[in-house]
């Protein structure tokens, strides 16, 4: 199977699965969605899958083990803007800032 294959053998199943997932959702009954447990894990499970991504993407390389670099002290001056209560655009801009900064003293 070519590469060109492979791939929109990915794209199409991943449609199917996004669509099948979504069936799933409209066939849950409404009674169900109403409970407290269910709206407290509905409303926390994108802050926890949020979260996973940003250390992954913070602390993770393609070698086993754990990095630290310029991305996660760009993470630790969005933590501190948002002790500070800093706008979202003012937190976003000081982790980019901060992360550009150091890859720009360090050469990388």
């Amino acid at each position: 199977m070519s590469p060109d294959a492979r791939t929109w053998t990915a794209i199409t199943v991943t449609a199917a699965g996004c669509y099948a997932v979504k069936l799933l959702g409209l066939s849950v009954p409404a009674g169900l969605l109403e409970r407290p447990l269910v709206k407290r894990l509905a409303a926390l499970v994108p802050i926890a899958l949020l979260a996973a991504l940003t250390a992954l993407q913070t602390f993770g390389t393609d070698k086993p083990g754990f990095t630290v670099d310029a991305r996660a002290a760009g993470l630790a001056a969005a933590w501190v803007a948002v002790l500070l209560r800093a706008p979202f655009l003012v937190v976003i801009a000081a982790a980019v800032l901060v992360t550009a900064g150091l890859r720009a003293l360090s050469g990388v």
